[in-house]
This record gives C-alpha cells, structure tokens and sequence, in this order.
C-alpha cells in the first residue's frame, strides 16, 4: 500500500506548497510511490490516517493550533515545510507589538473601538503571538527556507517512503558559497548572514549577487558574539542587527524573549 501523504496550510503564501508542484516531472514520478490524499493547492479530498504530514504556515490563533492538534493526532510522520512554519517567518515580527498597536496602525484610531466590539475580529484581537509548529506539536523533520528548496523536499519524501534516515549537515550558507565560489557578500561591501544560517539553499541569494537574510534558520553551533561583533564593525546599529535577525528568525538569533 502506497504511503498516504497530505499537504496543510496555515498562515502564509502558500510558495512552497507551489514549489512542490513546481517540481514538474520528478513530481509525477513519485507520483507513482505514494498516494496524496489531502493537497488544497491541488484537491479537496480528505482522509483520516495519514503517512506523512507537510504543514506549511505559521499558527496564528487558537483554532489553527487546535486544528493541528488533529493532523498531528493523524499523521504518523509530520514535517515543517518552509520558513513560516519552522520560525513564524516575517508575520512572526508582529511578536514585538502589541495587538492593539497593530489594530491602530491597520484600522486608525477612529475604526479601533469597533474593531474590538466586531465579533468577525475577536479571534485576532485575543491573538496572542505567532508561533512556529514545533511550539505546539511534535515535529519529525524541518524543511527550510522561504520558500523550501525542491531537491530537498524529494531527498527527504524518497528518504521517508523507503525507510532510510534522511540526513541534514548542519554546515553554514558559506560553506556553499565557497563551493559555488560565488563572491561573499562581505566583500562587495554588504553585510549577510550566512555564516550563522543553515546551509542546503545552494547559497542561490548570493548567487543572485544579493545577500542571506537568514530564512533557513539559525545554526545550533553559530558564534552569535562573534557575528554580532563582525556587523557591527560594518557599521551597523543594534536596532539594524535586530532588524535584521528578526526579518526571518523572529529574535531567533538574539534569544529575545517574545511577547507572551
């Protein structure tokens, strides 16, 4: 019997449910190894056993994190596909401000009262902060980035429906920079991080003759003191270190302690 496998979304763009199917031909090949049996972007149908879980998308309010509590309860394996789901990503910011200075730079002060008495936004007034899936479930495995690398979705499925160990090496986006001999990004006099992100993206920022953000996540062995000092030596302030680490990682790399 093939491998039943589901694709979920929560709050995001959706890009990596898009770069699955993106992957075209290699996509129908293993088409033939297992059975999609939950996939918005691509159906309707439902099922209630469940192989392999792709969860994509920050958990924003209460209902969401009860209606993964169900696809975890489900599912054998669960996987966090994308930055939005292993970090928050960049929704993941409004962890720093308070809900109803949010509502006011959204709705005015004017629309603020009836905002918070209108029963279609109570949900998001008793929001309390976003949160990564981890924060709520288990997680089996993480794929990374914003949007998710394809060969790694296909290393890891591959991986999965044959009983092998998938393996991530832990090595920073330089390490791929140098492999590429792509030019850093600290020599044409930007700033980056990819010396403390993790590495599996093909360094293609770089690449592209931009700079890493850090959409993959922070590395468990990265010098922080040590990248911290090296930006600022660039010039840049606390607030555009913290800028910058919280773009993707949401305080991640600075150890902040978010809002309640």
């Amino acid at each position: 019997m093939k491998p039943r496998v589901a694709f979920f979304d929560f709050a995001g763009c959706e890009g990596c449910q898009l770069a699955v199917l993106n992957c075209e031909e290699v996509f129908l090949d293993l088409l033939e190894q297992v059975e999609i049996v939950e996939f918005r972007e691509a159906m309707s149908e439902t099922a209630h056993r469940i192989d392999i879980a792709f969860i994509e998308g920050s958990i924003n309010r209460e209902e969401d994190a009860q209606r993964l509590r169900d696809i975890r309860a489900r599912s054998r394996i669960l996987v966090a596909l994308g930055a939005c789901a292993n970090m928050g990503n960049v929704q993941a910011r409004a962890n720093f401000t308070a809900p109803a200075e949010h509502f006011k730079r959204i709705y005015g002060s004017a629309d603020r009262d009836r905002v918070q008495t209108d029963p279609r936004f109570w949900s998001l007034w008793a929001h309390t902060r976003v949160r990564a899936v981890h924060e709520i479930v288990a997680v089996d495995y993480r794929l990374r980035g914003c949007p998710m690398v394809a060969e790694e979705f296909l290393q890891l499925v591959k991986a999965l429906i044959s009983g092998a160990q998938p393996r991530q090496p832990a090595n920073p986006v330089c390490v791929e920079c140098r492999l590429h001999e792509f030019e850093c990004a600290f020599d044409r006099g930007d700033t980056c991080l990819g010396q403390i992100t993790w590495g599996g993206c093909a360094a293609v920022c770089i690449g592209q003759g931009y700079r890493c953000d850090g959409c993959r996540g922070l590395l468990p062995q990265a010098n922080l003191a040590a990248h911290r000092q090296l930006l600022s030596e660039r010039g840049l302030s606390d607030t555009d270190i913290r800028n910058r680490y919280r773009l993707f990682g949401s305080g991640e790399a600075l150890g902040e302690e978010q809002r309640p």
